[in-house]
């Protein structure tokens, strides 16, 4: 059994849902206007004839009424008298005229009217053309219903083959003590009016179609502006998705996709603080679990009697221990400080020679005491930053180096301009990061062994640097490579230039 037919409006339908929302909608947008455009196009256009022709009409009218009085004394008895020489010369001219005028960018030349006067029983007795005096007019509609009384006008083919030879015929009464005693008409071809209608209906034509394509074009403008604005709205969810710390976008037309953005913002400061507070107190349960436990140790080790070497010792692993949590407290609370921040609340240019140096100044004495043989290469370079921010994160990687690098070691620090950033470098001798370690680098709590040492760092300073670089839309980079051919780490903090 061929199911086809069935599923086609079904796939069909599917397929227009997966159309760009901007495409969608100016669809839509195009078959409202252009058909709507359409049918009122086509309807006023059709209305330009008979409207012409009505205006015409009215003209015709007044214009036999008034020779329809100028012939009333003719009519006087009850056989009408031959015109006057004169009369007849002046209807016979009427409209005869050769002219010269231009109306409405339409030139104009003779006007050819035929007027003809029939009695009160319908006899022509005057015709303009000579071709109808003495023939019965009185079942034309306009003798017919001028003679009683009503408005009597009709429009005749002079060809019957022809649809263009009709002709427009209005009559008025001829009056005598008003009483119709005969009737006055007037003739004109409708194809002297034919020039105006076509001019009216391509004027029309081309102004309907250029109001249309200009609808169109703001139809499109909308669609775009439209796409555009969920583009935003989609791009920003998706930088909400993964981390990134990026601004609501503002809309300056469509107010409801800003009310939007701030929604979804506030959405995810409260989801972000809720899973931010969970995974703080899961982190911070297991770091502190560890030095808590040692101190509980020797605390109760202490309640015994030690010689005062054990005494001492177990004292001083519970002065480290205590120093080792107030450590990981504080740096916590920089972090959370750190973290809750979506861009730089007062950025400001930054020396970046300057805030290198005085992360060196802090540490001259743990410097000197590793006998560092340290390279310091910063060009003149600046940008736009936290200069406290920027020096804790360069303090923090000269802290990670100095744990790990051994005496009069090789260390380098520059500065240097990059083809589309400016590269803050710290490479240092000394022994290299596993690979399994180096992706894990920035994982709060994460930390290695440092040599010669027992305990590990608290885990929290890399982790700073790369929030750091989060905020200053800079990277954070870190692999081993070889200094004077010994092996070496090689940290880099890329900052974008703007």
């Amino acid at each position: 059994m061929n199911t086809s037919p069935a599923k086609w409006p079904s796939r069909t339908l599917w397929r227009w849902f997966q159309l760009p929302f901007a495409v969608r909608v100016f669809a839509l947008y195009f078959v409202f206007v252009g058909m709507s455009g359409y049918f009122m196009l086509s309807l006023v256009v059709e209305e330009v004839k008979p409207g012409v022709r009505q205006s015409t009409e009215e003209v015709l009218f007044d214009t036999a009424q008034v020779l329809a009085d100028l012939v009333a004394p003719a009519f006087a008895k009850e056989t009408p008298e031959p015109l006057a020489a004169e009369l007849q010369q002046l209807l016979a001219s009427y409209g005869q005229h050769q002219t010269e005028a231009t109306i409405w960018g339409i030139s104009k030349g003779s006007t050819p009217h035929r007027i003809y006067l029939t009695d009160r029983k319908g006899i022509v007795v005057y015709d303009s053309t000579g071709t109808a005096v003495g023939k019965d007019y009185s079942r034309w509609n306009d003798v017919y219903l001028t003679l009683r009384g009503q408005y009597g006008a009709r429009s005749s083919k002079a060809n019957p083959e022809d649809e263009n030879s009709s002709v427009m015929h209005v009559a008025a009464p001829i009056r005598q003590h008003n009483e119709i005693v005969g009737v006055l008409t007037i003739a004109k071809p409708n194809q002297m009016m034919q020039p105006f209608i076509d001019r009216t209906q391509a004027y029309l034509t081309v102004r309907g179609l250029a109001l249309m394509a200009l609808g169109l074009v703001i139809g499109a403008l909308l669609a775009w502006r439209l796409q555009r604005g969920l583009n935003r709205l989609e791009l920003y969810a998706e930088q909400l998705s993964s981390g990134e710390r990026v601004d609501a976008p503002k809309f300056r037309v469509f107010f409801e996709f800003g009310k939007l953005a701030a929604a979804l913002d506030r959405m995810r400061h409260t989801l972000a603080g809720r899973a931010y507070a969970e995974q703080y107190v899961q982190t911070l349960t297991h770091e502190l679990k560890s030095p808590l436990t040692a101190i509980q140790a020797a605390a109760e080790l202490l309640q015994q009697q030690l010689p005062d070497a054990d005494r001492q010792r177990f004292a001083g692993n519970i002065l480290q221990q205590s120093s080792r949590l107030h450590q990981i407290i504080e740096r916590l609370l920089q972090l959370s400080a750190l973290e809750q921040q979506q861009h730089l609340r007062a950025p400001s240019q930054v020396s970046l020679p300057q805030i290198c140096q005085q992360a060196l100044n802090a540490r001259t004495g743990r410097i000197d005491q590793q006998q560092w043989q340290l390279q310091f290469d910063a060009q003149p370079l600046s940008i736009e930053g936290d200069a406290i921010l920027l020096e804790q994160a360069l303090g923090h990687m000269l802290d990670n180096a100095l744990d790990f690098a051994p005496k009069a070691a090789i260390v380098a620090l520059k500065v240097h301009k990059a083809s589309e950033s400016i590269v803050i470098s710290l490479c240092n001798q000394g022994p290299q990061i596993p690979d399994y370690a180096l992706p894990r680098l920035t994982e709060r709590f994460y930390s290695l062994a440092r040599p010669g040492k027992s305990g590990k760092s608290t885990g929290l300073g890399l982790n700073f640097v790369d929030e750091v670089m989060k905020l200053h839309h800079g990277k954070l980079s870190i692999e081993n490579t070889e200094l004077s051919g010994e092996p070496a780490v090689l940290v880099s903090l890329e900052l974008p230039i703007r």
